[in-house]
């Protein structure tokens, strides 16, 4: 494998855009199929990364997920309420990995970009285990992933994946390699509906519609039957998505797509729920001052007629994290991709009137 040598860690405390740049190098790294050994000297040595094993083939990690696993809390827990435990206590995991790369996600830092799935198998026979564990009425409270449509997803001649270079495979438009067919899902949807016990299997993990559908309508017909899917029989009466915003220079930051995939997923949905008779509700995220935001962008998001009648609950105001795009963005003022100078607003009065412009307008 190869080797790369950053800049120091002397340099980067007194220069953000080496920060930057430093950023926009392990970021190439963490999102290729060979990454490259990484080492940033530091107070007269040198800390160095290894990079991770390399991406198994389909149903290798049923190695893992096959254990005999008790599904319980530690025993130190006994008789102890734990709210996360309670989430995800009977939720089955069917991929790990996501090549959506939103600026202000760590996902594919930690689990890397690509995909990798278990296979149907693997899953079924969880879903029969869980469904014989005590407490369990029936109900699997979240069939999904990183994201949960992105299941079975991958390059279509992995050749072309093993030299890629790109942040995302799907943004800012989906690679002609990926093989996004959502078939491999409604299948396992299909099976796990046979087995007994199994009342309802909801998706709770979220989803990238740009995978399914864009401003014009859908991308193919397994888009199209998973949506209908998805919202007919896998949403407990509120489907979350995330836009994140409505203006495209915003978009652009985070690395989402236009907002007028999110015009038509409404409408789909609205469609959808009349015809199956389902009164649901679709509750989008958004996010205030996230680097590239100013007070007019949101003052726009706030007068766009497409959120009319829908109430936003789901809002936060853009919080830095390590290891994204977006932070370093907010620390340095510049766009670690682009390396270009990008607005931040780090003053919290001004801060608060962004997040206040979703309670205020709706």
């Amino acid at each position: 494998a190869k080797s790369i040598v950053l800049e120091s860690f002397e340099c980067v405390q007194k220069d953000k855009a080496a920060f930057a740049h430093n950023f926009k190098l392990v970021e190439k790294e963490s999102n290729s199929w060979y990454p490259a050994y990484i080492s940033e000297p530091c107070m007269g040595k040198y800390v160095r990364v290894n990079p991770p094993y390399e991406p198994e083939e389909d149903g290798a990690i049923d190695l893992y997920y096959d254990l005999p696993y008790v599904r319980e809390p530690h025993y130190k827990y006994s008789g102890k309420h734990i709210s996360a435990y309670e989430m995800i206590k009977f939720s089955v995991n069917t991929h790990r990995g996501c090549f959506g790369s939103c600026s202000f996600c760590t996902i594919s830092a930690h689990q890397g970009k690509f995909v990798q799935s278990r296979s149907r198998e693997s899953i079924l026979k969880e879903l029969e285990i869980m469904s014989k564990m005590d407490g369990f009425k029936g109900m699997v409270s979240d069939l999904g992933g990183p994201t949960a449509n992105m299941y079975k997803m991958k390059g279509k001649n992995l050749e072309i994946c093993k030299k890629c270079k790109r942040e995302s495979c799907n943004y800012p438009n989906i690679c002609k390699n990926l093989d996004h067919s959502h078939f491999p899902l409604l299948d396992l949807y299909e099976k796990a509906k046979g087995i007994k016990g199994i009342k309802k299997t909801f998706v709770s993990s979220g989803i990238r519609y740009d995978l399914f559908l864009d401003s014009k309508g859908y991308l193919d017909a397994s888009g199209k039957s998973y949506f209908k899917e998805l919202v007919l029989n896998h949403t407990s009466g509120r489907l979350k998505v995330a836009p994140e915003h409505t203006e495209d220079q915003v978009l652009k930051a985070m690395g989402k797509p236009s907002f007028s995939s999110f015009v038509f997923l409404k409408d789909e949905f609205e469609k959808i729920c009349i015809s199956g008779q389902k009164r649901f509700q679709l509750i989008p995220y958004f996010i205030s001052s996230h680097p590239g935001c100013t007070m007019k962008h949101m003052q726009a998001l706030a007068s766009n007629r497409s959120l009319r009648g829908i109430r936003l609950e789901q809002v936060q105001d853009f919080t830095p994290t390590p290891m994204t795009r977006s932070s370093v963005a907010f620390y340095a003022g510049i766009d670690p991709i682009t390396m270009k100078g990008i607005f931040v607003e780090k003053n919290m009065e001004k801060k608060k009137k962004q997040k206040s412009i979703f309670f205020d307008k709706f």
